[in-house]
């Protein structure tokens, strides 16, 4: 049963999303519904809204252009592909979906580049088309500029039905003052649109079958059609130039930072942080300006994020602070923990509760243990460092043998002196010491010393004896 229709059990709902064009006006390689907006794909956005009224396997895109790009971009998703091998307009893209789509009674029509479009309209859209008992219902809008747009043309203006979409370049001049435009997001019952779909033609400038001819064929049919106006005309903005696509994108971004906002974190400046949608971050945060929260980031509580830092695809917990210039990719923050300035987690390091990560560390796959320290220019490579442990400055995990990645472990309480370089594979035990600038290549046994320096010399007036000898040879 689909998630929008829970009180209509004998109501089976597809999704089509429409994703084979090429946006050829965009003027770049890359698919048009792979161009990002809100930090992710125009087409994820669509697939994440769809998926709110419908299971991910009753959501149907169709590619064409760059199809397996589009494909492997998306496809982790769950949703199904329907191929569209030559794309000849929106109605040939339905054609090529039907056997898949002759299953549902209803499908709901998405367009791949529309990624504003909310769940709270496309339910009214859909609630409507249902006890309308509409064959074909039309989201439609009225924008400040109509211009471009197909025109959706009604028999009187008080009334729900519609008589026909007509595109820009085919209105009549009495057509041309209507201002409701057609958004290409469509509810069709599933039988009748495809016994009647074979009427397409593609009789026209491109050569293509337009979806939109649809309302006029179900109309003459004795079906009914009907439309229902958008709350909001930006909800059905598509993006056909990269200004446009950048303009969408900080609508995306104001509307997240107002959210989170709304729900207790305070952004300073917000205007100047860039915060993907899928971020979430709880009450009592704060967030400098010119931070970057990206990807599926969660941030808890009592946190303070400062200025300049970028945080990628990471879990911090409560009461962490990020200091200035920080960068974090795919690692997770425990509470407590405090970060930066100008630290750079890498992927796959877990910071665990109250420890510190100093002034230019780098972690990489590095596990620090609760209240271990790592403050002063260090680097932690494929490293496990214990609990209460102090990693002194300028120490180096020496992980790289030249063709394979080897671990150091560092146990509970241990210290380890600056400017020491641990050449893994090696242990050092709990509560065990380095000397600085010891080169350790052994294990070290729990609370031993180990000192791995070169023996200092001492030559008693060596400087004076060379200063005599370089004087002598210049006379």
């Amino acid at each position: 049963m689909s998630k929008n229709t829970e009180n209509q059990p004998n109501t089976k709902l597809a999704v089509v999303v429409m994703a084979a064009g090429k946006g050829t006006r965009l003027r770049t390689r890359r698919p048009k519904v792979l161009h990002e907006v809100g930090g992710k794909a125009l087409l994820s956005h669509v697939i994440a809204t769809a998926s709110r009224l419908a299971e991910n396997e009753d959501i149907y895109v169709v590619i064409g252009h760059e199809a397996e790009r589009v494909r492997k971009a998306v496809g982790g998703t769950g949703v199904q592909f329907v191929e569209q091998k030559h794309q000849r307009g929106t109605g040939h893209a339905i054609q090529c979906a039907g056997a898949a789509i002759a299953k549902y009674d209803h499908i709901l029509v998405l367009s791949g580049d529309v990624p504003l479009v909310s769940t709270e309209t496309l339910s009214h859209l859909m609630t409507m088309h249902l006890a309308q008992g509409a064959a074909m219902s039309i989201l439609s809008a009225l924008p400040e500029n109509p211009f471009g747009y197909g025109r959706v043309i009604r028999s009187s203006p008080d009334r729900s039905e519609v008589d026909a979409i007509v595109e820009q370049k085919a209105l009549k001049q009495e057509q041309l003052k209507i201002g409701e435009i057609n958004s290409g997001i469509y509810a069709f019952k599933t039988q009748p649109l495809l016994a009647h779909i074979s009427r397409l033609s593609s009789d026209n400038p491109h050569g293509e079958f337009y979806l939109t001819d649809m309302a006029a064929h179900l109309k003459a049919a004795g079906e009914k059609v009907v439309a229902l106006q958008a709350a909001d005309a930006e909800e059905i903005q598509g993006g056909n130039t990269i200004a446009e696509l950048m303009a969408m994108d900080a609508k995306i971004r104001l509307a997240t930072t107002s959210r989170l906002m709304a729900a207790g974190v305070s952004i300073f400046r917000p205007e100047t942080c860039v915060i993907d949608a899928d971020v979430e971050v709880e009450a009592d945060t704060i967030i400098e300006p010119f931070v970057q929260l990206l990807g599926k980031t969660k941030i808890g509580t009592d946190g303070h994020i400062r200025s300049y830092s970028v945080i990628e695809n990471c879990t911090l917990g409560n009461d962490v602070l990020i200091r200035q210039g920080c960068v974090l990719a795919d690692s997770t923050v425990a509470d407590g923990a405090r970060i930066g300035p100008f630290a750079h987690l890498r992927p796959g390091s877990e910071i665990g509760q109250d420890a510190h990560v100093g002034n230019f560390v780098e972690t990489k796959k590095a596990k620090l243990g609760k209240g271990a320290k790592a403050n002063h220019l260090t680097y932690l490579g494929d490293a496990e460092v214990g609990a209460g442990s102090n990693i002194g400055a300028g120490v180096i995990t020496c992980n790289y043998d030249g063709v394979n990645k080897h671990q150091t472990r560092i146990g509970q309480g241990a210290f380890v002196g600056s400017d020491s370089t641990l050449v893994a594979p090696v242990a050092i035990g709990d509560g065990a010491y380095v000397g600085a600038g010891s080169c350790i290549t052994k294990d070290v046994p729990s609370g031993a010393l180990a000192v791995g320096r070169a023996r200092q010399i001492m030559k008693e007036g060596w400087v004076s004896a060379r200063r005599a000898r370089r004087e002598e040879k210049n006379d």
